[in-house]
């Protein structure tokens, strides 16, 4: 079996030469909590296994993706003109290829209808809060109407338990983020990670939005998650632009 075999491919109708894959924690080398495609370098995993990992992908990627040193922001690298690891938790790109890494965190994907620029983002409360999808869809210079997005496996509400603190960030900005809140147990909330995203794209005009019905805390056997297991490694959702007659995997 193929690492092919282990990959989601966004299921979207984005332009042809839009190409994206979302990997899952299989198909990989490295060992127990880590078992098998981690790939995080930052997590504790041996990085032999890391590197091993991600030279999984190279026969599928067109070139070697911009990694990004994720720090829950709203900072946005250009992956065409990259030299280090941005420290960054959004890239864009024309030529070159983005990847966020996950594991409960929300991976978004977006395009233009025209297949011109492409966007990976690493939306976790702080920075769907922060404002990373509208610092992102402002960087990729074209009409929030224009977009498509792709919402990769997170964290499902019923999994995801969050204080009141966290609650009021969002009802303070937005009184109609209530919705995406159910009462959890102890004076604690149930938060819907998938709906904040979607509440933060309909309001900049992306209307077009897709995926957002997996759970990485529940689906142990597909996913890492760091609610779960704590010790754990990291997944890839990654997106660049693919000329039609090029092989490679389908977006």
């Amino acid at each position: 079996m193929s690492l092919n075999d282990h990959l989601i491919i966004p299921d979207w109708p984005a332009p042809p030469n839009v190409r994206a894959i979302q990997t899952t924690r299989q198909g990989g080398v490295s060992c127990a909590p880590y078992d098998s495609l981690n790939l995080g370098a930052h997590v504790g995993d041996a990085p032999l296994a890391v590197a091993r990992n991600r030279m999984l992908l190279n026969g599928i990627l067109p070139s070697e993706p911009v990694w990004l040193e994720q720090v829950h922001g709203t900072a946005v690298a250009d992956a065409d003109h990259a030299s280090c690891v941005p420290r960054a938790d959004a890239c864009i790109a024309r030529r070159g290829v983005c990847v966020v890494m996950t594991a409960d965190c929300l991976p978004l994907l977006l395009c233009d209808k025209q297949g011109s620029v492409v966007a990976a983002v690493h939306a976790g409360w702080r920075g769907l809060a922060a404002g990373v999808i509208e610092a992102t869809v402002l960087a990729m210079g074209v009409a929030p109407d224009n977009l498509l997005a792709w919402l990769g496996p997170a964290i499902s509400q019923p999994a995801f338990e969050v204080g009141e603190e966290v609650r009021a960030v969002f009802v303070d900005a937005d009184a109609t983020a209530t919705a995406a809140f159910t009462p959890g147990a102890s004076g604690k909330w149930q938060a819907d990670i998938y709906a904040l995203a979607r509440r933060r794209l309909h309001a900049l005009g992306v209307t077009r939005v897709y995926g957002g019905e997996r759970c990485t805390c529940r689906e142990s056997d597909l996913f890492f998650s760091y609610r779960r297991d704590g010790v754990t490694g990291r997944m890839g959702s990654f997106i660049w632009l693919e000329n039609q007659q090029m092989s490679g995997a389908g977006g």
